[in-house]
């Protein structure tokens, strides 16, 4: 598995490092590491300075301050990925941070980025960064939100649509070696609108059932948290209550007229998670 990283000098782009020494997955993983210096801002106010004629000396020490800092990072990442027996390599590429590292990524690949990056005033943005990504991705995509650690407990969010059917054989063929699955929770998460019908109630016992044998069959522990109320917040209240190391679920879902989106609300679960969050395509 190839496994692009966003990495800016912050403690973000090391934890998402990190992940991809620690992420159980089935596949060979090489990395690719990307340290993005975006130019464009010093073509618009920056700070209290200006780019305007006058000002080449500040342009020429930010922009020699940026190269230096690049040229740093990319020599941790070289060490760090080493340090963590990842093969692949680092690489320093200019242009928009989320443009670069999706320039970088194909179908069938995964993108570790950290849902923060590093100060604000040297636009190394992961923040926003990671946002765009999960939008505009051609494949999955883990939003890193706190440093690496074992995956115990996997919350998975389920909705019946071809997205979440993505996300259970994902937990199924790709992220677990088997020797792993005894030690490993499921605890599957369907999201129910606020209309208490007995079709409404009847539909997600049907989907539970569909889910959990596959997986009580692949040897997991499932656990079943049906939920009612707004699909984004019952899944964080889930992981929170559960204390999950991962929330995987759907880049989309049946969308609007099915009330079981994991379209945005993907967007607002991995701004607004309490763990790392593994978006599937």
């Amino acid at each position: 598995m190839n496994i692009v990283i966003g990495v800016d000098g912050s403690k973000y782009g090391r934890w998402a490092a990190g992940w991809a020494a620690r992420l159980p997955v089935s596949k060979p993983v090489r990395v690719t590491a990307v340290h993005a210096v975006d130019l464009t801002y010093l073509k618009a106010p920056f700070m209290h300075q200006y780019a305007v004629i006058g000002n080449e000396p500040f342009l020429r020490a930010e922009v020699r301050r940026i190269e230096d800092l690049s040229k740093r990072v990319v020599r941790e990442t070289r060490a760090m990925l080493s340090s963590l027996r990842l093969s692949g390599k680092a690489v320093c590429e200019k242009g928009a941070a989320a443009k670069t590292l999706l320039r970088h990524a194909k179908r069938g690949d995964l993108i570790a980025v950290g849902s923060r990056g590093f100060d604000a005033l040297d636009r190394f943005l992961l923040g926003s960064v990671s946002t765009q990504v999960v939008l505009h991705a051609p494949c999955s995509v883990l939003i890193v939100k706190e440093p690496p650690r074992p995956v115990h407990r996997l919350v998975v969010a389920v909705d019946g649509s071809a997205a979440s059917e993505k996300a259970i054989r994902f937990v199924l063929q790709d992220l677990l070696p088997q020797w792993q699955l005894r030690s490993t929770e499921i605890v599957l998460v369907h999201v129910m609108p606020l209309l208490k019908y007995p079709e409404v109630k009847e539909a997600g016992k049907k989907l539970f059932k569909r889910y959990v044998d596959r997986l009580v069959n692949a040897g997991f522990a499932v656990t079943e948290a049906p939920r009612l109320g707004r699909p984004a917040d019952e899944i964080i209240a889930v992981a929170k209550q559960k204390q999950a190391d991962l929330i995987v679920m759907g880049a989309k879902g049946l969308g609007a007229v099915g009330r079981f989106i994991l379209g945005s609300v993907s967007t607002r679960v991995t701004q607004n998670s309490p763990c790392s969050v593994l978006v599937v395509r």
